[in-house]
Formats: C-alpha cells, sequence, structure tokens
C-alpha cells in the first residue's frame, strides 16, 4: 500500500512516506525510498508505477542540479513545482506519460515554506496538508478537522504519528496489520465526540473532543490538545 502524507506549518513541511515497493498483491521490498532530495531545501516524494516513479522523479532531480550548476543558484520551491507539472504535462500529451503523484516540499527563505500536491494528470495545488494513496482515504478527513494554521512543530508532528498510526502498516515480524470495521467507524463517524478507545498496533488511540490521547501498551503516556500549541 502506497502512502504519502505532508502537513505545513508557519516554518516547516512535515512529510512522511512508506517504504513498500508492491506489484499488484504482492509486496517486493519493505526499504524503498520514495523521498528525492532536488537541493537543500526542497524534497520530492513520488508514488505511482515501479519503473515512472524512479525515472521521472530522478529526471527531475539531475534537472534541477543542473538549473543551479548553470546559474549559480537553486531554484524555489515554487520554481520547482512548476517546472515539475511543467514536465508532467509534457509527457502527459506524449506517447510515454508518466503515471505518477507527487508531494513536493521545501523552504524558501523569502516566502517561507511550501507543500505542493501534484497527480498523474499533471494537477498542481499549493495546500496546507496533503496526501496520497490508500491512505489519503483515512487520513484527510482528519487533518481536515484537526490541522490548524500557526501550529509549533509538536502539535502537527504528533497528529502526524496518529496518522501513521490509523493507517495500516508492517509490524516488526513482519505481518500486515488490518483495519478492522471499528477503526473504520472510528475514524469517521466519531472523531468529532467522545469515542471509544481503538488498539493500534501497540497505542490504544483515544479521542475526547480537541484532545487526541495516545495510551502506549509499552511506554509511556502522551497526548496534544490540537486546539493549541
Amino acid at each position: 500500500m502506497e502512502y504519502l502524507i505532508g502537513i505545513q506549518g508557519p516554518d516547516f513541511v512535515l512529510v512522511a512516506a512508506d517504504n513498500v515497493a508492491a506489484s499488484s498483491i504482492i509486496q517486493m521490498k519493505h526499504d524503498y525510498d520514495k523521498m528525492f532530495k532536488l537541493s537543500e531545501k526542497i524534497l520530492l516524494l513520488c508514488v505511482g508505477e515501479a519503473g515512472d516513479t524512479v525515472q521521472f522523479a530522478e529526471y527531475i532531480q539531475k534537472n534541477v542540479q543542473l538549473y543551479k550548476m548553470r546559474n549559480g543558484y537553486e531554484l524555489s520551491p515554487s520554481a520547482a513545482a512548476n517546472f515539475t507539472r511543467k514536465n508532467l504535462a509534457d509527457y502527459l500529451r506524449s506517447r510515454t506519460p508518466y503515471h505518477v503523484n507527487l508531494l513536493l516540499a521545501g523552504y524558501d527563505d523569502t516566502d517561507g515554506p511550501g507543500l505542493y500536491y501534484m497527480d498523474y494528470l499533471s494537477s498542481l495545488a499549493k495546500a496546507p496538508f496533503a496526501a496520497h494513496g490508500y491512505g489519503a482515504y483515512l487520513t484527510l478527513s482528519i487533518l481536515d478537522r484537526y490541522y490548524r494554521p500557526g501550529q509549533c512543530i509538536r502539535t502537527p508532528r504528533i497528529l502526524l504519528f496518529s496518522l501513521l498510526l490509523i493507517v495500516p502498516v508492517r509490524q516488526r515480524n513482519g505481518e500486515d496489520d488490518e483495519i478492522t470495521a471499528e477503526v473504520i467507524e472510528f475514524v469517521h463517524t466519531r472523531v468529532r465526540r467522545l469515542a471509544r478507545g481503538v488498539v493500534i498496533n501497540d497505542f490504544f488511540l483515544v479521542v475526547i473532543n480537541d484532545f487526541f490521547f495516545f495510551l502506549s501498551l509499552t511506554a509511556q503516556t502522551f497526548y496534544v490538545n490540537s486546539s493549541v500549541c
């Protein structure tokens, strides 16, 4: 299952991606890096067809570096996003389109942080949060409810951690986790009011009004209030 997610803050962008390389229902490997460093302050996350992701991401990566060598300065996140979108649109109208979905995160000294959403049809949008893959169906509604602009890094970091817990991940013993019907109901219908707890991996997740509570079954307890930093 492929999954990309990004959350923008006042002076930072948090991103995360899974490490699974899959072919149909077969998971080929679990250490596949889907993040590509375009420059010192720009990161590209890419999911899609196995060959397309590597070829297109490395093509963008090398051209961004070539631009720096030719001109003596790096592209801004906005310029890199538009350059990526232009190439994706050109290939879409050729005989060899790239079937990739992208997130581009970066920081500019003048404009601040930026998170850009792109899909395989070469649409581009700057967003405060974004996600690709199956996990987006589970997490975008939670981000829409609990995301607040201007938060310090602690609150989005723990919010991101909660979303990664909700999405099924690989356990240490190599067995796949499953999202039960109870968890799906919890995420979609009970997140805005008093909710029952749900055990996900080694954590007991409870949401009461605007509070996230994570009760670790093996370690300490910690929580965050999404309305304040």
